[in-house]
Formats: C-alpha cells, structure tokens, sequence
C-alpha cells in the first residue's frame, strides 16, 4: 500500500495533501475528475467506466494513485505493466492499454506505462501532476522496473504542422524554442523522448500524433 503526506502551496500558503492507492470506494470521484478534465466535445464514453476502475485496483492497484487536497480526491494516476522493447516502440494507445481496461497487463512486464493521468481544474494551480508523476517514479524504483513510459499528446503541433515534422516539433520544445502544453510539462517532470507515434489517439491538436517519453530508473542503466 503506497501511502505519501506532504505539503503542496496554495500560493504561499502550504496545504496538506495525501498520495495514495485509489480503491473502489473512490470510483465516483475518479469519474469526476475525468468529467472535469476532459469535457464536451470530448466523448463521455470515454471517461473510465466503473469496469475498467475495478480492473486497475484488482489487476494492477500499485498502479492505481490519487491525490487528495484536504481529504477531497483531487487528481488521479493510472499504469499498468508491459514488456517494453525500445527497438520495436511503435503502438497505439488501445493497443497498449487494452482500451484502459488493462485486461492486457502483464505481472512480469519491465516498464510502468502510464494509461491516465488527471487533475480537476480546480486543483491545477497545486502542482499535482508532478506529484502523481513524482510517486510512480517512486513505484518504478521500489518494484525494480526499467522505465516509466507513456504517450505524450502534442496539442501545440496542428499549428506548426505545416512547416514541421513531429519529430521537428518535437525537437523544438526539447530546445526551448516552442512551449507545448503537455510535452513541456512532462520534460519538467523529468520524461525525456523516445520515438514518435503515429496514429496514437484521435486527437486533431496533435494530428494524431504522441511523443513516447520515459523515465529510466537510475538503479536499472
């Protein structure tokens, strides 16, 4: 059972907060968060359904963290295992993460693979993406896996795909010279590129496009 209290800033007052494993009991508040983080046009059958929430807590609940602010779940965090081949990275979200089900996931997998991550907008002034993605680091280490990956959506590139390549774009952020919501927040976590994938996620922002990022475990090299 992962359990980790510390202080976040509201400002410059500090406020408790919890990370922890999320469990049954928890399920409205994680469909919450999902209705609050990704709303319409985005498609409700996409939000996790309560079939898919059981599986992460039985199948894999190491992988299965929340946030909680003052007592109130806050934001969420969903892995599963795979084995991962650096040399043949090419996948789609569905495939990877059986549509979140993760009815695919595999006990004797080498990397953490990262299915989900939300916070409700509420909360987002707080930093705790960070501190969701600073505690799987924290599983990766404690259970001896090679790497933390996941795909990062790259809403800034429709706007420069006329002139860059994904990997171009890419490179550019990893620069400085461009900012992309999502992959500049994973790089301040810590994530570094690994490949380009194509055909990801229906996502017209990134033309359907992801950054594969990792994070090795520094005990594993």
């Amino acid at each position: 059972m992962y359990v980790k209290e510390f202080f976040v800033f509201d400002g410059g007052k500090p406020v408790k907060a919890v990370v922890r494993n999320y469990t049954e009991k928890d399920f409205d508040a994680l469909i919450r968060i999902q209705q609050e983080s990704f709303p319409p046009p985005f498609p409700s059958e996409l939000w996790w359904n309560k079939e898919q929430l059981k599986n992460h807590v039985s199948l894999f609940p190491e992988g299965a963290l929340c946030i909680e602010i003052n007592g109130e779940v806050a934001g969420s965090m969903t892995g599963l295992l795979v084995q991962f081949d650096p040399d043949h990275p090419a996948h789609t979200w569905a495939e990877i993460t059986d549509n979140g089900y993760i009815r695919n996931h595999d006990p004797n997998g080498n990397t953490l693979y990262v299915v989900d991550i939300g916070v409700r907008p509420a909360y987002r002034k707080l930093g705790l993406g960070k501190w969701l993605m600073f505690s799987m680091y924290e599983v990766v280490v404690h259970k001896g896996f090679n790497r933390l990956l996941g795909g990062g959506r790259m809403p800034g590139y429709k706007k420069h795909s006329d002139k860059l390549t994904p990997l171009q774009y890419i490179d550019q952020v990893v620069k400085g010279d461009l900012k992309d919501p999502v992959l500049t927040f994973l790089l301040r976590c810590g994530r570094t590129p690994l490949h380009v994938a194509p055909n990801y996620l229906e996502d017209e922002d990134s033309c359907n496009y992801a950054a594969l990022m990792q994070w090795k475990n520094p005990f594993k090299n």
